[in-house]
């Protein structure tokens, strides 16, 4: 039986501690590949605690991958990888250093009457005056510095914050000097290349980010779309390719929606480890949206090689006209963007920097973060009942919903995804295909599913656009 002491007076909640108990048990190899857990009243009885605070602990290890829940069996734990010790392996690099989806069409400038776009967030619950006032103390307190040069990196106010705030949040370990600040991904990722060189091979996710893959092409780099299995990136495919630079969504694919669990998160640092010239771009895309459980933690937490390159923006959790996002360099990439890149300025104004500080130093980011989730979260179950309420829940099978501002619909009432969307369009509303997101000839791919983001729809618009698709599908 699993014994350890949990602090019913701790901050931590007692099924977070009993998670990081057995998490840990299970990366230093004392719980085996294959050991069955005591079941959910066993353990709770045991450690007296509730069974429903096991059961939380036991959810998260299974979203995470290291434990797998059998039917009418129990719980058992999964084969990780131990060459990969997230704890003791960072000697055995060659050098010891101290130390999100844009889905943007020419016809998304057609107007809809119901669009389930992914690429927006709800502008209307953004505390405006909070912002002001914040803007208006900056003006006052910071005069001078607004109309000086500022750091190339950003404001070092801001990348202090952002530090702590990926520690907090994200259980990333970084240095503010390590923080670049710019505007928008596709300017950070142009950053990266101009780093990394283009004599590299680049590796995006397919379906994946279809304006990474064109960023990279117009930066005359080669570029490879790997296909993904269940867990994330297809390892195989990834280890016979000659791609040493992968980027991918670990938290929360776009559009699968998948989790990458810790076992292929081992199999991809230990891959990136193998060769000096191997590197791994995390966009860490819409990771503050998780419904389920507690947040999922960043592959770059878990990298001790640095190897790692962490990429998020503020688009998702403020809104995409911020043009605000942030990359995390390894040490020894920090080295070389200072000998070689520090030529480049700022390219956020200073004024939104300083304003975006205080946003964060004060709170106010954590609260509106914390209550987005919580509207969000309405919205997407309002959406799933509308659908298993109505004629749809007969022939709709519903993906992808624990995390992420969208879902992943298969229609199985006979009709492809041309047609579903020519009908849902005849009827007043937009979905979006998922062959949108594949790139080259891809014959394997679901022919009847289609994308349907619900962020920037209130409650009301989502039961009329379920009315009107109800009478496009269930004919």
């Amino acid at each position: 039986m699993l014994t350890y002491i949990l602090n019913s007076k701790s901050k931590i909640p007692l099924y977070e501690q009993l998670y990081r108990f057995i998490r840990r048990d299970i990366e230093q190899g004392k719980l085996k590949a294959d050991q069955k857990l005591p079941s959910k009243r066993q353990l709770s009885s045991h450690l007296k605690i509730s069974v429903i605070t096991v059961g939380a602990a036991y959810s998260q290890l299974i979203a995470e991958g290291y434990i797998t829940s059998r039917p009418k069996s129990g719980f058992y734990i999964n084969k990780i990888d131990h060459n990969f010790n997230i704890y003791n392996n960072y000697n055995k690099n060659k050098e010891n250093y101290n130390t999100n989806s844009i889905n943007y069409h020419t016809e998304n400038l057609q107007e809809y009457k119901y669009d389930f776009k992914t690429n927006v967030v709800d502008t209307t619950q953004f505390p405006f005056d909070t912002w002001a006032r914040l803007t208006r103390e900056v003006l006052s307190e910071r005069s001078a510095q607004l109309l000086s040069k500022t750091d190339p990196l950003g404001i070092y106010g801001l990348r202090q914050q952002i530090a702590d705030y990926l520690y907090s949040f994200r259980g990333i370990k970084t240095k503010p000097e390590q923080i670049i600040i710019g505007a928008g991904s596709e300017y950070l990722t142009g950053l990266i290349i101009q780093l990394l060189g283009r004599k590299n091979i680049y590796g995006v996710e397919n379906p994946g980010y279809h304006k990474t893959a064109k960023i990279f092409a117009m930066n005359d780099v080669k570029t490879n779309y790997h296909p993904m299995d269940n867990y994330g990136v297809d390892m195989n495919y990834l280890i016979n390719s000659d791609t040493n630079i992968i980027h991918i969504t670990p938290s929360h694919h776009f559009p699968l929606g998948i989790v990458m669990p810790i076992t292929r998160r081992a199999e991809l640092l230990n891959w990136a480890m193998e060769n000096d010239n191997r590197y791994i771009i995390e966009d860490d895309y819409d990771s503050e949206f998780r419904f389920s459980g507690r947040p999922i933690p960043a592959l770059q937490s878990l990298d001790k090689y640095n190897k790692v390159i962490y990429m998020n923006t503020f688009a998702k959790s403020l809104a995409p006209s911020f043009r605000i996002s942030y990359m995390v360099l390894p040490i020894k990439l920090l080295e070389c963007y200072l000998n070689n890149l520090l030529f480049y300025s700022s390219t956020v104004p200073v004024i939104e920097q300083l304003t975006l500080a205080k946003f964060i130093e004060k709170g106010y980011f954590e609260r509106h973060i914390s209550r987005m989730r919580n509207i969000y979260k309405l919205r997407r179950d309002f959406l799933i009942n509308e659908i298993n309420n109505s004629n749809l829940g007969k022939i709709c099978e519903i993906k992808g919903q624990d995390s992420g501002l969208h879902l992943l619909i298969k229609i199985n009432n006979h009709m492809n995804e041309k047609a579903l969307i020519k009908s849902a369009i005849e009827n007043n509303v937009r979905v979006y295909g998922l062959s949108e997101y594949y790139f080259g000839n891809i014959k394997k791919y679901p022919h009847n599913t289609v994308i349907m983001g619900y962020s920037g729809m209130d409650l009301s618009e989502i039961k009329q656009a379920i009315i009107c698709l109800n009478k496009a599908w269930c004919k």
